[in-house]
Order: structure tokens, then sequence, then C-alpha cells
């Protein structure tokens, strides 16, 4: 029996029904086939096993579970993504620039700006607000949405997997890094830290959580942004089931707060395609009493136009913020997704010098 996963909201409103709660907002079903009604579904956990160095992550992220725990997953990939990478993408992402003043004997000859002396002919310095390393912030989504398990791995999985890769790339350039888990409310906090040892502790974290709960990014955005002591870098890793609005003031308090923020919505092929044929009934993941028994010929049209006006409407959200917003299928491969943002983003930096 197969499992899949759309917004309960688009669901419903494609049938032309009303939401018998108002919690359903952008909560999510799971189908079952068949008349034996609906079956639990559960995120696959890796078994733990011995890799040899030698042996290499697959790039199928539905494998990598197979090799045994999540530390060492995350680490082989993201050191086979580095061979031949010797320049950091994220040294000085944290630095502002703020003005150029006059060089005094004493300065720093590196912080001479050498453009601005061949332009004018004088030597000035550059002064920024920060030149510590970067401090970087995963938040990553446990509601029940992200339990769903269709022909891959769970969202709540993947999403562990990309968590875990992240960390393990920016401890390596020695920066620091801290973990949020939540789903409407925070439930666990790693404060950031460039110590190694924060990686197993998160690494932890994530293998020991069951994904559950609605979604509430807002509220748990108001709730974990004071806690944020400086500038960083926030990556959210979330399927963003929530409302449109909600998503918007969450962002608008990251930006506001001077944070660069990076979305990783993390998306099943089902959810995005609707391939479903024969008479299905759904059942809400975040809403366990909750079922629909649908005819997905008749409802795919209305479904798929309402899926795409809100994945437009978030792209939407985030481009007028200039925030990195990137749609991952959990069919993708891991090294793939991690690889082509960290090529674009030293690409960027190096437009910028």
């Amino acid at each position: 029996m197969k499992s899949s996963l759309i917004p309960s909201n688009l669901l419903i409103r494609a049938l032309g029904i009303k939401s018998p709660s108002p919690e359903l907002r952008y909560s999510a079903f799971c189908y079952d086939r068949g008349s034996e009604g609906a079956s639990q579904v559960t995120a696959s956990r890796g078994v733990e096993y011995r890799m040899s160095s030698e042996q290499s992550i697959p790039n199928d992220p539905n494998k990598p579970v197979q090799y045994g725990r999540l530390e060492l997953v995350a680490r082989q990939l993201v050191e086979g993504l580095m061979i031949g990478r010797h320049r950091s993408p994220f040294k000085g992402s944290s630095v502002e620039f703020v003005e150029h003043r006059d060089y005094y004997p004493g300065d720093e000859i590196r912080h001479i700006d050498w453009r601005a002396f061949g332009k004018t002919g004088r030597y000035y310095v550059k002064e920024f607000e920060d030149e510590t390393n970067l401090r970087a912030h995963l938040l990553v989504d446990a509601s029940g949405s992200m339990s769903y398990a269709g022909s891959t791995i769970s969202k709540f999985d993947y999403a562990s997997q990309l968590a875990a890769s992240m960390a393990w790339l920016l401890l390596g350039q020695r920066d620091s890094v801290g973990m949020v888990t939540f789903d409407s409310k925070i439930r666990d906090q790693l404060k950031a830290s460039s110590n190694r040892d924060v990686f197993r502790q998160m690494a932890h974290v994530l293998e020991q959580t069951t994904p559950g709960d609605d979604t509430s990014l807002g509220a748990v955005v108001e709730k974990v942004l004071p806690t944020f002591k400086r500038r960083s870098l926030v990556i959210l890793i979330s399927d963003c089931f929530d409302s449109l609005q909600a998503l918007e003031a969450a962002f608008q308090r990251c930006r506001h707060a001077r944070h660069e923020l990076v979305v990783f919505q993390i998306a099943a092929p089902e959810e995005i395609e609707f391939p479903f044929e024969r008479p299905t009934q759904f059942r809400n993941l975040e809403n366990v009493d909750h079922r629909l028994l649908v005819d997905p010929a008749r409802l795919r049209k209305e479904y798929l136009r309402q899926y795409g006006e809100f994945s437009e409407g978030l792209k939407k959200i985030c481009g007028s913020m200039a925030i990195d917003h990137r749609v991952v299928k959990t069919s993708d491969p891991l090294q793939k997704v991690v690889g082509e943002w960290l090529a674009e983003r030293m690409a960027l930096q190096a437009s910028r010098r």
C-alpha cells in the first residue's frame, strides 16, 4: 500500500468544500489505495552499519540511509563534494562593507581598496562592520506533513540529510552552526558553535525526532529570532506548508533583523505531479481524524492549478525580498543539490570582489 501527500487546504478547496476546522490550512494528506483504510506513514530510519572510508555515498537520496548513521552519511557526502575545492564560499559572507576612509600609516595593506587607488590616485581603506567568521542557523521543519514517504524517502529524512550536510560543510570552514527543529513550536534548539561536537548533537537530534503536529512558521520565527545574537545566515529547510501571509511575515522578520535567508522548499514528486488515478482516500498527516475519499481524475486539474498558485506566490515573496529560494524534490540527488548551491554561492562571492 502506497502513501502520498498534498496540502490539505488545496485539496479541500479543489473539492469545493469548506475546511472542517481552521487548523487545516496548510497541513497535509497522505493517500491510501484500496479499501483497507489508512496506513501508518513512518519516516524511514537508517540501520546502523559500518562503512569504510573507501566506500562512497551514492547520488540517489533514497540509498544513503542504508549506509548507517546520519553523521557518517553527511560527512561522506560533503567530503566527496569538496574534493578539489580550496576556497571557502562562506568566509566574509557575514562581513558587511560600511565605508571608505583615508589610509593612515599602520593600517593593514590588505584592506586598501586598489580599485579606488587606480581611479583616484589616493589610498583608501575599506571598513567593515564585522570581520569574524560566518554564523549560521538551520531551521528544520519537523511538522506532521514532513513525515510523508511515497516513492522516495520521507521529506523529513531528506531534510535531515540536507541539514546535516550543510552543518558539516559550514563547520569544515570553521564557521559557527546552530539548529532549530520545529512544528507549531520550537522542539529542539542547539546554540551556534564552531566546535565539531555540535555536529554529533545535531545528528542525534535529527535521528531521534519524529515529525508531528501542524506548522506555525510565523510563531516559531518570532520566538527564535531574538536568540540569534548577531547577523546570521538562516537556512530554512521545510515544505513551507503554511499560509502565504504567515510565510511572508516570517521572512520579513528575518530580513528586518538583517539576516541572510535561504529557503530549501522540500517537495515530494507526488504533490507536484499529482499522479493518482483510482479512487483514493486522503488522510491528514497533521490531523489523524480528518480523511477524504475522492476521485483524483476529477480533482487533478483544480489541485494542480491551486498548487501552482501557491508555489508561484511563494516564489514571488522570496524574490521581492532577495531571498535564495530553491525547490528541492526528495528524488533529487543530495550531492547535486548541495553542489549547485555551493557553486552559485562561490560565483556570487567572486562577482562581489
